[in-house]
């Protein structure tokens, strides 16, 4: 789907490829490791490798099987990334003395139990844009400063639903049963692809009613939305743009519990000062449901899915994300603009890139 932007700027022309000089992604720990332990924990940074192609080549000098690997999170292949995996200390001895071309343990240190998947914080990013002129450098840092500022959309991004964009139909297909998948990390992948779609389109109808909010009057909004008089002019007073509504199913940012918002003014200085966010329905039996205005939509973009919940548990993912520890810069002598910033965990950096340049990439 075409997901749409909150900035207003027009695109920006710049190039950008996810090679290892101006695509770098590091991993941060969710805790510090004990230096004891029976795992033993390994700094790789490798390049033009997914973590699974890494894994195998650990798993071919080794002797261990993939699976008694532990990593955090899955790394894009193309760029340079870093990352920890660990391993029982008894393999240990195969990575002394270990030499690849893409990959290079950086160091390593012992733990007392096996990285899991979601044991890390967030990732930091760089990225570098080349071939910009001075007049799309300063939209850059005008759009990368309000993001930094505000925060963003945070949209599941082009990687989620594969090459032609259909992943999510692969997925819907397996719940409805007309496709049988016997790998298990395929089929959860797929599955996982359509909640995602779902997801995109509901946040993408969330920043519309944002927009219609910061461009249109009262009276012109109880004509377009049919909310009422007072829901309307309680939201038209909130100063951020994404607006927050009453039955949100809210939750502490960046870490914390989910709640419901029963009372947006309540709840909007949390927001504001980035203490809380807003997020979105991965639909499932067992995840906690929006209600009263905000869950009246969330319905209407959900309720196709309502003959899946016993099949899947659900989540929520923050609808509304925050940028950390943001670095932008420009050297004109070389038309390159390089930022940097930190995300949460599961966010996209190339998601960030397309609000700032107001167009899709694609692999």
């Amino acid at each position: 789907m075409s997901r749409l932007f909150f900035t207003n700027h027009t695109p920006v022309q710049a190039y950008f490829t996810k090679n290892s000089n101006d695509f770098v992604v590091s991993e941060i720990p969710l805790y510090e490791f004990s230096g004891n332990g029976e795992h033993l924990v390994l700094h790789v940074r490798k390049k033009d490798l997914t973590t699974w192609q890494t894994l195998q080549i650990f798993s071919e000098i080794s002797g261990a099987k993939i699976r008694d690997f532990g990593y955090a999170g899955l790394k894009d292949k193309d760029g340079m990334t870093t990352q920890y995996i660990s391993i029982h200390k008894s393999y240990g001895k195969a990575f002394e003395n270990f030499t690849h071309q893409n990959i290079k343990i950086l160091n390593s240190n012992y733990h007392n139990n096996k990285i899991k998947i979601g044991h890390l914080k967030g990732n930091r990013f760089f990225i570098r844009l080349k071939k910009v002129l001075p007049v799309d450098a300063l939209k850059i840092k005008e759009a990368f400063g309000r993001i930094s500022q505000e925060g963003y959309p945070n949209y599941f991004g082009y990687q989620r639903f594969g090459k032609g964009g259909d992943n999510f139909s692969e997925g819907k297909a397996i719940l409805l049963g007309e496709r049988k998948e016997r790998n298990k990390k395929l089929r959860d992948f797929l599955i996982s692809a359509y909640q995602s779609e779902l997801f995109n389109r509901w946040l993408s109808k969330r920043v519309e009613i944002s927009k219609y909010f910061e461009s249109f009057n009262e009276k012109e909004l109880q004509s377009t939305l049919n909310w009422g008089k007072n829901s309307i002019k309680e939201i038209k007073k909130q100063p951020q743009f994404f607006k927050l509504l009453r039955g949100d199913v809210c939750h502490h940012y960046p870490h914390g519990k989910a709640f419901i918002c029963e009372d947006t003014e309540v709840e909007l200085e949390r927001f504001n000062a980035k203490n809380i966010t807003i997020t979105g329905w991965l639909v499932g039996g067992r995840s906690m449901r929006a209600c009263d205005l905000a869950g009246e939509i969330e319905n209407e973009y959900f309720k196709e899915s309502e003959i899946f919940l016993s099949k899947l548990d659900g989540t929520r993912r923050f609808a509304w994300n925050f940028i950390e520890n943001p670095e932008f810069k420009y050297k004109e002598e070389d038309a390159w603009v390089e930022l940097a910033f930190t995300l949460t965990k599961g966010a996209y950096a190339t998601v960030v890139l397309e609000e700032i340049l107001h167009k899709e990439l694609a692999e």
